[in-house]
Parts: structure tokens; sequence; C-alpha cells
């Protein structure tokens, strides 16, 4: 069952804390990738310095973050590679989840001629454990760009979330890259499955 608004309408961290389990789905070019939640990291604009609406920062690439809940927020990092977040909490406040790192479940061959151009069968284990462990390895892979950006999750047949019960232990930790945002830098915000080998840091 898809996610519905009211998930993502909720307190930020919670909803960084259960999208971890969650069945990430995209719909590319008629090639179904599923996807487990394996990693996120929370962002809080009104009180976090590493969020891009720090301070009320309205720019049109943070306009995402003042909408709705469940809605793609997709920019670019070092001018070559894609992040994708979903807006969370209520619409004017700008928080969301960033998705940093998923588990392959279903279209592993197209995920790996995304990120290799070579089928699964034919990468090393190094390229394996590389996949999708990471930010933009994962939107590299699941093929998601710039014109995901404003994608409603809960609208849309493209892109997606579905819900899964599994079980798990919940590790939290400080979020990654983000030396420069001051206190915010040691906020427990980052979320992953204990143990999974998807994950991109421990």
């Amino acid at each position: 069952m898809k996610l519905d608004r009211k998930f993502f309408e909720r307190d930020t961290l919670i909803v960084a804390k259960e999208l971890l389990g969650k069945i990430l789905v995209r719909n590319k070019n008629n090639e179904i990738i599923k996807c487990r939640i394996v990693e996120t990291e929370a962002y809080i604009g009104p009180i976090d310095k590493a969020c891009h609406a720090y301070g009320g920062k309205k720019t049109d690439r943070v306009k995402p973050l003042y909408g709705k809940a469940a809605v793609a927020y997709v920019y670019f990092i070092y001018g070559l590679y894609h992040c994708i977040n979903i807006t969370t909490g209520q619409e004017g406040s700008p928080e969301c989840v960033l998705i940093r790192a998923v588990e392959p479940i279903q279209g592993i061959d197209y995920m790996s001629l995304n990120r290799y151009n070579e089928p699964y069968d034919k990468i090393n284990r190094y390229k394996r454990k590389n996949l999708c462990n990471g930010p933009s390895k994962m939107t590299m892979a699941c093929n998601i760009t710039k014109e995901d950006n404003w994608v409603d999750l809960t609208e849309s047949e493209d892109l997606y979330i579905e819900n899964d019960e599994s079980k798990f232990n919940i590790i939290e930790a400080k979020r990654i890259g983000i030396d420069y945002a001051e206190e915010a830098k040691d906020f427990l915000w980052r979320f992953y499955i204990e143990g999974n080998q998807y994950i991109s840091k421990k």
C-alpha cells in the first residue's frame, strides 16, 4: 500500500525513522525498481543550520520545502549528482527527509546499468556493495533526476513509497558532510538499519 500524505505530515524525526524499511518504488521507461530504504537524514529548517532553508531562506531552489508534505525535493550537489528528499511536517515549515541509501529488491539489472552501464551479474563485489549506498549513488541507480523535483509521492505512479512492516534495530548517528553547520553538525538526525550492508557509513 502506498504511503499517504498523513504519514509525511508528522514530526520530521519520526518520519525519518519510520521511513526505514519502507519500499521506494521507481517506474521509469517501463522498468520498475523497488528498493528498501535503509538510511535517512532529517532536516528541520527553523532550527537546523544544515538545512537549505535555514533562517527562512526562500529561493527558487528550496521552494518545495515550503509546500505540502510528501513532495520530492531533488537538488544537485557538486554540479554533478542528484539527491532526493521528501518534504515533511506542515506546509510553510521547511522540513524534509533525505534518502541516503537503499537496498535493491527488484530491477537490480536496470539499477546496475544505470550506475555502471553493466548488468548486475557482470559487476564485481565492490561495485555491488556501492550500487546504492549513498544519496547520489541511489538516485543514479534509480534514475531519479531534477525532472522529479516537485513530484507528489502520494499522487505519482512513477515515484512513490510503499508500506512494509519489517522489523529491525535503528541506529541514530550524526549526519554526514555538514561540518559547516556549527552545532547542527552534532544532531543525531541520521538513522539507519543496524547491520544492513547498504548503509553509507556506520
